[in-house]
């Protein structure tokens, strides 16, 4: 999955998450932006957990065949 231009890397959104969660726990904002947050927040862990997800599908895992060569295996995380 290509990344949009607009889209934040794992590292921004994951700032922005951070900044988010500080922003409601100081329990400073009206209801209505609290809201706002909450939703954004939302979008961005979905974001970080589908870059995470593609990720893992990408990982590779290089282990000695039968023959002492290395060979290549999708990672399997079970």
């Amino acid at each position: 999955m290509a990344k949009s231009k607009n889209a934040p890397t794992f590292e921004e959104a994951l700032r922005r998450i951070e900044e988010i969660v500080k922003s409601l726990d100081d329990g400073t904002a009206e209801l209505d932006r609290s809201l706002e947050l909450y939703e954004e927040g939302i979008g961005l862990v979905r974001l970080c957990s589908t870059m995470l997800d593609n990720a893992e599908k990408k990982i590779k895992i290089l282990q000695s065949g039968e023959d002492g060569e290395l060979v290549e295996k999708d990672f399997d995380n079970e």
